[in-house]
């Protein structure tokens, strides 16, 4: 298999991984403690992870570290921990799905990768899926929580363009450790002012927080910087739509959240977006050569995403 294609099928994975933990935020997780969601979310996957990698940060990856767990994780887990109390999960899921387009955009000006035609068209084909799946769900929208879903796709894309510009040889484990660290670190502070005392760890909560920490944060973060380093921001970007793919599964299996048409046209278009954008679909459909890995090109600065 080709490595291009390999890589993707493994960063797959990640948003996947992404998708589910709304459900299993809105369904285990205490909605009253946003602020230890995330702390307890972020230092126990990242203490995980140092263990496994046994290297801290070096010179200037020290300040570079908290500004990447700041944006990756401090503020995005709780806006994402926010999101998932305030929408349904189908719905939390699918408004993240607009960080494909975020992160194309950004990663011109900043990574010099100009978005090829075929993952502009794809990117409109997945938002155009992401669209007809919110159609007609007005109603029963929380505005509050697709503010805080638009704000924490906006920070974690600019996190993942400023990991890749940053990290073309750091140790990716050790790198989304540091991040990880920082990012609760942050946010413990907040937490205990503003919460108090951490909330009670039922079993139920445990086996919630568990899952969160080990899956959704430690595997599926190293799994995402990975594939940013090695594959372009528009084609992971792309990968990031199976992000409410997994949300609605995940909602319609486990909470009876509705699934007809309008989900499955928007599913089936959110796939052929993440389809378009990758390179072989370029060199099937516009007979493009195949290119060096993105690890080759990544721009030659001093000194990481997901």
């Amino acid at each position: 298999m080709e490595a291009n294609v390999r890589w993707a099928a493994i960063t797959a994975i990640a948003p996947i991984a992404f998708g589910s933990t709304y459900y299993v935020t809105s369904h285990t997780l205490p909605a009253d403690h946003p602020f230890y969601g995330g702390v307890l979310r972020a230092l126990p996957a990242g203490l995980l992870l140092l263990l496994i990698a046994r290297q801290l940060p070096k010179g200037s990856w020290w300040w570079r570290s908290l500004v990447l767990g700041a944006l990756n994780f401090g503020a995005f887990f709780t806006l994402i921990y926010i999101t998932a109390q305030l929408l349904p999960t189908s719905i939390a899921s699918t408004t993240m799905a607009t960080s494909s387009v975020m992160l194309m955009l950004l990663a011109w000006p900043l990574l010099a990768e100009r978005p090829q035609i075929l993952s502009v068209i794809g990117a409109v084909v997945g938002i155009s899926g992401v669209a007809v799946m919110l159609l007609g769900e007005g109603s029963g929208i929380d505005y509050r929580g697709v503010l805080a879903s638009l704000a924490a796709m906006t920070l974690t894309s600019l996190g993942a363009i400023l990991t890749k510009r940053w990290s073309p040889d750091v140790n990716i484990l050790a790198l989304t450790s540091w991040q990880l660290i920082y990012g609760g670190l942050i946010i413990l502070p907040v937490a205990i002012a503003v919460e108090g005392a951490p909330p009670a760890l039922t079993p139920e909560r445990l086996a919630g927080y568990g899952y969160v920490t080990v899956v959704a944060t430690a595997l599926g973060f190293t799994l995402w910087f990975n594939g940013l380093k090695r594959l372009n921001a528009a084609t992971v970007g792309l990968i990031g739509l199976l992000n409410p793919v997994s949300g609605v599964v995940l909602g319609v299996l486990l909470a009876s959240e509705p699934f007809g048409p309008k989900q499955i046209a928007g599913v089936t278009l959110v796939i052929v977006g993440i389809l378009l954008g990758q390179p072989i679909a370029r060199r099937l459909i516009l007979g493009e050569r195949p290119q060096a890995p993105a690890t080759s090109q990544a721009p030659a600065v001093s000194g990481r995403v997901a």
